[in-house]
């Protein structure tokens, strides 16, 4: 069998040309299709052929070109764009590399199975920026800048002690900064606006110099099967994947590069000031009634993880479908390898009180005296050489040159994931009409 000859000549304008044409034909054929709604077999088939045609095309693209793409949409290094925006400087500079924003748009509309897939070429794109040296780690600073958003309402934290955003309440006593996360309807399930309060959170937590420790804790739900009681989180949003309205850059790939990498790393530092000092703090996790999903990956990151005795913890994620986040790369660290498997492969939920807890929860006492326990945490932590230490542990434990390869992997994977016939089966139980606690799981 030939193998076809490949239109690239290495030549970074003339391939470019190719890419887009190449997407250029391939959105007319899509075009003619007609929505993926309206699509039967056949016409399917055709599209899924135009989908691989081009794909293929962009990633042999990429191989060759991505670290020139990268920086000329970066000014050769010199911005720091965080994912949507590198995108879109991507896809203006380079037609056909990246779907286009009126695509985007489009599919943002309908439900996931109703969808194009363009977070498929976005993963291809960003498969291989994280698996350049270079690119992958300037982009990995990019996103533990400090938001916008954070730097706005800082001056009202540092004056009143207290922040409240729509899904995080953010309050300081004495040195210790408590985010409440108040999804309270769904059970803290994890959506896009989740996610940008938990960020902006955390950066207030980081930019505050009376702020020394980090507590994160579940509010108390509205939902009539935990009404009253705390609930630590149950993960993502499935009614909201469902419904097409997961964000692909700003959730899956931002929440792991973003707040997350934040709560373990720390922000990123310009490397001029004297002495150097990482700007990293200790953080607690207090894990009431459940930890889920998202909210058991969470805890991987934290310096210490506090939980009720009638808590548990799982990761459903392989049998939702999907791939959860960088669990995989800590769990098996936090653990064992056996234990990292049957977790996330087999499914299973381990309690507050059983032995192999013990690799998770630091600390398990009573429902009534968690408050205890958290302060007694806070105040432990509340030292002057922690910070230092903290981040000769992180740096030991896992690089962020190993962090960004796995995030290449992740970011191809996890879109493929999302087209999985079995996830969009199992999302499509979470309409409109699923109840929350249902809907919320990760």
């Amino acid at each position: 069998m030939t193998t076809p000859r490949s239109p690239f000549t290495g030549e970074l304008a003339h391939d470019s040309a190719v890419l887009r044409d190449a997407a250029a034909e391939c959105d007319r054929t899509l075009h003619e299709l007609g929505p993926v709604a309206e699509r039967d077999a056949d016409r399917a088939a055709r599209a899924e052929r135009a989908h691989r045609a081009v794909r293929t095309l962009r990633r042999a693209f990429l191989r060759r070109h991505v670290s020139a793409v990268y920086r000329r949409a970066t000014d050769d290094l010199r911005d720091s764009p965080r994912l949507t925006d590198l995108a879109a400087a991507a896809t203006a500079r380079f037609p056909g590399l990246l779907p286009e924003p009126a695509r985007l748009a489009a599919d943002a509309a309908v439900v996931q199975a109703h969808k194009e897939g363009w977070e498929i070429d976005q993963g291809i794109f960003f498969h291989a920026v994280f698996a350049d040296p270079v690119a992958g780690e300037h982009l990995l600073d990019a996103m533990r800048r400090p938001t916008l958003t954070a730097a706005v309402l800082l001056p009202e934290y540092e004056a009143t002690g207290r922040v409240t955003l729509p899904a995080v309440t953010l309050t300081r006593s004495g040195h210790t900064a408590t985010l409440t996360m108040t999804n309270v309807h769904c059970l803290n399930a994890e959506d896009n606006q989740h996610v940008a309060d938990m960020e902006t959170a955390v950066d207030l937590v980081l930019l505050d110099p009376r702020s020394k420790v980090g507590v994160v804790r579940g509010g108390e739900m509205t939902h009539p099967r935990y009404r009253g009681k705390r609930v630590f989180s149950a993960g993502i949003n499935l009614a909201e994947l469902h419904g097409g309205k997961i964000s692909y850059l700003e959730f899956l790939l931002g929440r792991e590069t973003g707040y997350i990498a934040k709560i373990l790393r720390g922000l990123s530092d310009d490397g001029d000031d004297w002495p150097p000092a990482p700007r990293t703090k200790p953080w607690v996790a207090a894990v009431d009634t459940f930890a889920i999903g998202g909210g058991a990956q969470l805890l991987l990151v934290f310096d210490r993880v506090i939980a009720a005795a009638d808590s548990y913890f799982s990761l459903p994620a392989a049998q939702e479908g999907i791939v959860p986040g960088a669990g995989n790369l800590r769990l098996g660290r936090a653990a064992t390898s056996r234990v990292s498997r049957e977790v996330i492969l087999w499914g299973r939920k381990i309690r507050a009180t059983e032995p192999d807890a013990r690799y998770i929860f630091d600390s398990v006492v009573e429902p009534g005296e968690l408050d205890t326990e958290i302060a007694r945490a806070a105040e432990q932590l509340d030292a002057d050489a922690v910070i230092a230490n903290k981040h000769m542990i992180v740096t030991a434990e896992e690089s962020q040159d190993a962090f960004r390869r796995y995030m290449s992997e992740f970011a191809l994977h996890q879109a493929l994931r999302l087209y999985g016939q079995d996830v969009l089966a199992k999302v499509s139980r979470f309409g409109a009409a699923a109840k929350p606690e249902v809907g919320a799981r990760r």
